[in-house]
């Protein structure tokens, strides 16, 4: 792409990305704002979050910081002196009140360290504050929605949704008013879009912005709920899936230090089930117990990747009565596991990240959620696409897991749910392949992102 450049290079492009630093919403963002670097590679990239946030992503993903690429600290919030009460609510609403501010000081900065002014302004969309920045800077504005268009239909549609069924509605209800969503209930929704509290208001918030961005781009494939996007895409100035954001900017090869594949190789083909929830979710110790009794009753092969700390609650001896059938390890290389032919299920909560994995690698599931967009997924996997099923109940019991991996590893349904989930992969494949619709959408982003700031030309 040609540019104009001044000898300070003053019109060269400088986005400047903010990101949500709680949660597991930077690492995402971090991995596509790389890919965006590298097919930019005369553009800068300022990537503004905490500096708690950033030392972890530079200890565990400093792979993806390119040349044109560098962290800026952006304060926490917290006031000197307070003392924080371990809840991560307080944490989450401190940084939030403080971030308009503070975000301005540290692009300031940024601009002076680079020589460049702003020319584009990406952020995650819970920072809907940068609607205010990004008309201040005159540059346009690019949001990114780290889930899937199903939590974003839930959110932008939220107030439809308070008046349609009542912030008190009924959990079976079905949201058949809402394209793409009629076999989406009530009780499937994230917290807070049927009912208020304090984070909600975030979120709600972020919700109201979401139309007014001129580009907002979501971590999905154009071909995985159609109906939705068709309606999200003429809700919005312009909608980009650029999607799943492991695949299109995939991390690197991480050491298998814990023998997770070699393992699977004498394993039987589709016969293994991995049980992994994510650095966030966490299982009670009654779940705990019926997950180690199954898998020690069933003989099922299986590799759970659980904490250290939670090890220590299995019931005693379990490690060493299941040794010959299964491995529990405190890290699995998640994608490479999935990608293993050995594996047959995908014991998950439902996030988004692991979902995508989970369809790209052609890999059923037995959902369990715990919060956020976690149940909205799950109905998806089990009634919209048809790729796995909920733990009855919505939690784990001895005799509800046993039904779940009896019919997904040996019932004819199960079969049927293995046909479907390997369809998806290859609906994956074609989207993030040359000339997919990712490809294609990922194209005209970085043109969006990459231009220089067209009001310093004139």
């Amino acid at each position: 792409m040609s540019q104009r450049t001044t000898t300070n290079g003053a019109s060269d492009p400088h986005v400047a990305v903010l990101a949500f630093p709680f949660g597991t919403h930077a690492p995402p963002l971090l991995s596509i704002i790389s890919r965006l670097a590298a097919s930019a590679p005369k553009t800068v990239f300022s990537f503004f979050n905490t500096e708690e946030s950033n030392n972890s992503l530079l200890s565990t993903h400093k792979h993806y910081f390119l040349p044109n690429m560098k962290p800026f600290n952006v304060s926490n919030g917290v006031p000197e002196g307070h003392v924080l009460g371990g809840n991560l609510l307080e944490n989450i609403e401190l940084f939030i009140k403080a971030a308009p501010d503070n975000t301005r000081k540290a692009v300031a900065a940024a601009v002076a360290e680079t020589g460049r002014k702003v020319s584009c302004l990406v952020n995650d969309a819970f920072l809907w504050f940068a609607a205010d920045l990004a008309a201040e800077m005159e540059v346009p504005w690019v949001q990114c929605w780290h889930s899937g268009p199903n939590s974003l239909s839930a959110h932008f549609y939220t107030d439809l949704i308070r008046e349609t069924v009542g912030v008190e509605g009924s959990e079976d209800e079905l949201l058949k008013f809402i394209p793409g969503m009629s076999k989406v209930r009530v009780g499937d929704l994230p917290e807070g879009v049927a009912s208020q509290s304090s984070f909600s208001n975030i979120v709600y918030s972020a919700g109201l912005k979401l139309e007014q961005a001129d580009v907002l781009f979501i971590n999905c494939f154009e071909e995985l709920i159609p109906t939705i996007n068709t309606d999200l895409n003429s809700n919005f100035k312009q909608l980009l899936n650029v999607g799943p954001f492991n695949l299109i900017s995939p991390p690197p090869k991480i050491p298998d230090t814990n023998g997770c594949l070699p393992w699977l190789d004498m394993q039987k083909p589709s016969s293994v089930a991995y049980i992994g929830f994510g650095s966030v979710a966490m299982l009670s110790p009654d779940e705990l117990k019926a997950m180690a009794e199954v898998l020690e009753a069933s003989k099922v092969p299986f590799i759970w990747s659980i904490k250290k700390s939670l090890q220590e609650s299995l019931p005693n001896g379990f490690l060493e009565r299941t040794k010959s059938n299964g491995i529990v390890v405190n890290w699995a290389p998640q994608l490479n596991v999935l990608a293993h032919n050995a594996v047959g299920v995908f014991v998950t909560h439902g996030g988004w990240n692991s979902v995508l994995e989970s369809i790209g690698c052609g890999v059923p599931m037995i959902c369990r959620p715990f919060f956020g967009d976690q149940y909205i997924n799950g109905r998806m996997i089990e009634d919209v696409w048809e790729i796995g099923v909920i733990v009855d109940g919505g939690i784990f019991t001895k005799t509800g897991l046993l039904r779940c991996l009896d019919l997904i590893l040996w019932q004819e349904k199960g079969k049927e749910i293995r046909e479907n989930v390997r369809n998806l992969k290859q609906v994956t494949e074609k989207a993030i392949g040359s000339g997919g619709s990712s490809m294609e959408n990922l194209k005209r982003l970085v043109d969006t992102v990459s231009r220089p700031n067209q009001k310093m030309l004139h």
